[in-house]
């Protein structure tokens, strides 16, 4: 089957939850924070406000405490499950991610150690220490694990500590529990999801594949072994696995991937994105950190902005018909909330108006309505109020 760039990408961006539904998402759309997080099987989650505001976006009736309730219901846990990175995923998943798909990254930990003079018997014990505090349903925060840690006699000094805490949580034995109040807690990953699922290694591969490309077709194997940090022949193996559960399509020249049950979507159902779809999207979501050839969605020059210096820091971006034309932040002083919108492309009167209203339910998230919307260069700050 042909699909143009703009078809691929409108059932892109139904599948990812940013554009109406078609094909298998139409009635299975997620209603809650568990249900959009086993749809995506995994969400980058380092930057905590990011990933909150990623499920906001998809989850219009919700608000920042709902989604912070729904975490502390432990609908989904946040951990280093791949590519060493922390990412929010289904609770009952955790464990099994951890060991199925982390375990890459834990294979080359010893090297890190090595460079932070942390030998593998005090890495142990340190795990060892951190099971001793918080057994019992015991929980801690950052800077309670740092001072157990010490006064156990072990250094935590510098990068250490984030060393030994990712260490503890990426054998299993430890996750990420919601803040209390600005800072990270951590918890026993048995005793706070003491009823895991534990498929084998095919059942995960497979389950991986399916959830990646329901989620983020589509598109290509190579994306999805980058997303997920898998090999090649991990990724092919995933594919393979989900069997019927996944097509093929071709997409200008290139074989990309997707949930077979798109293909049924009626003719001329995944066609261009409308000029007045406009979403207001944190940094770290998945529709740019979920694939490694970012074309569909993003002009090549544009990408130093969304990413300054390569430096692994992603900027929040206004995307419009499912492509980037903005990065966006937001400032608070003098108890006001100020957002500035950094424009890749020109923005007529009306596409302002537009990038206003797309910013409006961030502020009704988070319980902040936004007063005032700078776009850049030279551009007259505007009232985020005023309607056109």
């Amino acid at each position: 089957m042909e699909l143009s760039p703009s078809e691929a990408l409108a059932l892109r961006m139904s599948c990812l939850l940013l554009a109406g539904e078609t094909g298998a998402v139409r009635g299975r759309r997620p209603v809650d924070v568990g249900g959009v997080v086993t749809w995506f099987g995994a969400m980058q989650g380092q930057d905590l406000s990011s990933v909150l505001w990623s499920l906001g976006v998809r989850l219009p009736s919700f608000t920042l405490p709902d989604v912070h309730a729904a975490l502390e219901r432990r609908e989904a846990v946040r951990t280093w499950p791949q590519r060493g990175t922390i990412h929010l995923v289904p609770a009952r998943d955790a464990r099994w991610m951890v060991e199925h798909v982390g375990s890459r990254s834990l294979a080359g930990a010893a090297r890190r150690r090595a460079h932070l003079g942390i030998t593998d018997q005090e890495a142990n014990r340190a795990v060892d220490v951190l099971v001793a505090a918080l057994s019992g349903g015991g929980r801690l925060t950052r800077s309670q694990c740092v001072k157990t840690l010490e006064d156990s006699g072990i250094s935590a000094e510098g990068q250490r500590a984030y060393h030994l805490l990712w260490y503890a949580s990426q054998l299993g034995v430890t996750c990420i529990a919601p803040n209390v109040g600005s800072e990270q807690t951590f918890v026993l990953l048995d005793e706070w999801v003491p009823a895991p699922h534990r498929p084998d290694r095919e059942e995960a591969l497979s389950t991986l594949a399916r959830r990646y490309f329901a989620s983020h077709g589509p598109t290509t194997r190579q994306d999805f072994a980058a997303w997920a940090g898998l090999t090649a022949a991990d990724a092919k193996r995933g594919i393979a696995s989900a069997g019927d559960a996944l097509a093929t399509v071709n997409v200008a020249g290139q074989v990309m991937v997707l949930e077979s049950e798109q293909l049924g979507s009626p003719p001329g159902e995944a066609t261009c994105l409308a000029d007045d779809d406009v979403i207001a999207l944190p940094g770290f979501d998945e529709y740019v950190l979920g694939f490694k050839d970012r074309s569909l969605i993003l002009d090549a020059e544009h990408a130093p902005a969304i990413c300054p210096g390569g430096n692994g820091v992603f900027r929040a971006t206004i995307v419009r018909a499912g492509r980037v034309v903005a990065t966006w932040g937001r400032a608070v002083a003098r108890g006001r909330t100020t957002v500035t919108v950094r424009p890749l492309v020109r923005l007529s009167r009306s596409d302002r108006g537009r990038v206003e209203a797309a910013l409006a339910p961030f502020g009704a998230f988070t319980g902040c309505p936004l007063e005032r919307v700078r776009f850049e260069p030279g551009e007259t700050s505007l009232p985020a109020s005023r309607k056109r």
